[in-house]
């Protein structure tokens, strides 16, 4: 990344308005009015921002085996600094957080990777991640999501998630409790959000989890698209009495109020996801929320018949042998941002 370039201005644009992180201890939505509203109309107030070497400082190093079965490595705070896999841009202050593509690493083997958890649970809010780039590539996993403690007791809200080559994302909800949740495909229903409905029933099991899915039509969403139109922003609202809302937005298409840090979600168009508190119980279904930024491999879903009917070459086990396919399998974070 080069100084002075649109995601260095966004980047330093919110150092310049608000500082450093606050201790208090994941198709452009077009500009339209969404019909009908379902976000109240509030102001939001900038609660905890993470940016530079926060994710560095307050953000804890997972180095546990992937659960989702990855064939990874996840690096401590220190080797993965060592090994150049999370560090800081001093140009433009965004947080580089990457896949090694240096090292030889047999087939079916784990190649090192970062994985990164906010020391800060949340129970609610306006959750934003800007990002001028996402992982890319075959075999490749990356996701940003919140999970509560005893998956899938306290829920799960996967804000960007997809595998190998798709094209557009992929936001889930997984819910683990006996209250009902899940998502109406319904014209009335349908007609809240832009996304196309993949799975009704939110509720997951270790042996279930698919949950309850939106898959975004904007190929700027997710992947190539992403990176190609430099990046962009997602935002999760987490409204208790309301229910869960999505967004992307390309860069060119960021609302100037979040830009401004004053974001009034009611004022933005209409979100690529909607989960309503009509028919998923949010408040019981999800608490105590950390949220994740993680790269993983393979794995339950990368792996297997995705990567076979992905266009991929060879097999996914063949691919983790390949270290140049992981050259761009990396996070560019300019910030993320919680607001109440």
């Amino acid at each position: 990344m080069q100084c002075g370039s649109p995601q260095q201005r966004a980047a330093l644009s919110l150092t310049t308005l608000v500082g450093a992180h606050h201790q208090s201890r994941a198709h452009s939505r077009h500009r339209r009015t969404a019909v009908p509203r379902q976000s109240t109309n509030k102001t939001y107030k900038i609660q905890d921002l993470y940016q530079g070497e926060d994710f560095i400082n307050n953000w804890d190093f997972f180095t546990g085996s992937d659960p989702t079965g990855g064939n990874v490595n996840y690096q401590s705070k220190s080797d993965a600094q060592s090994k150049g896999l999370a560090y800081v841009n001093d140009c433009d202050n965004s947080t580089v957080l990457a896949v090694d593509s240096t090292s030889t690493v047999a087939a079916g083997g784990q190649r090192d990777s970062v994985r990164i958890t906010s020391q800060k649970s949340y129970n609610g809010g306006l959750f934003v991640i800007d990002a001028s780039n996402m992982p890319v590539g075959c075999s490749t996993w990356p996701s940003f999501w919140t999970v509560g403690p005893n998956w899938p007791s306290a829920g799960e809200i996967d804000i960007i998630e997809g595998v190998n080559d798709q094209a557009t994302n992929q936001m889930t909800l997984h819910s683990g409790t006996g209250q009902g949740c899940t998502i109406g495909k319904s014209n009335s229903s349908t007609s809240r959000f832009t996304g196309q409905v993949l799975g009704t029933n939110c509720y997951s099991t270790q042996t279930a989890d698919a949950g309850c899915g939106v898959e975004d039509t904007d190929t700027r969403s997710f992947g190539y698209g992403f990176n190609n139109a430099q990046g962009g922003v997602f935002a999760l609202l987490w409204d208790n009495s309301s229910g869960m809302s999505m967004w992307h937005f390309a860069r060119a298409d960021i609302p100037a109020d979040l830009t401004a840090q004053m974001p009034n979600p009611s004022t933005w168009s209409t979100p690529a996801g909607f989960w309503s508190a009509q028919s998923c119980d949010i408040s019981a279904n999800f608490y105590d929320h950390q949220m994740v930024i993680d790269t993983t491999i393979c794995g339950n879903w990368a792996g297997g018949s995705a990567y076979s009917s992905s266009g991929c070459p060879g097999t996914c086990s063949d691919m983790v042998a390949n270290a140049t396919n992981y050259v761009d399998a990396k996070w560019v974070i300019n910030y993320v941002a919680v607001y109440q």
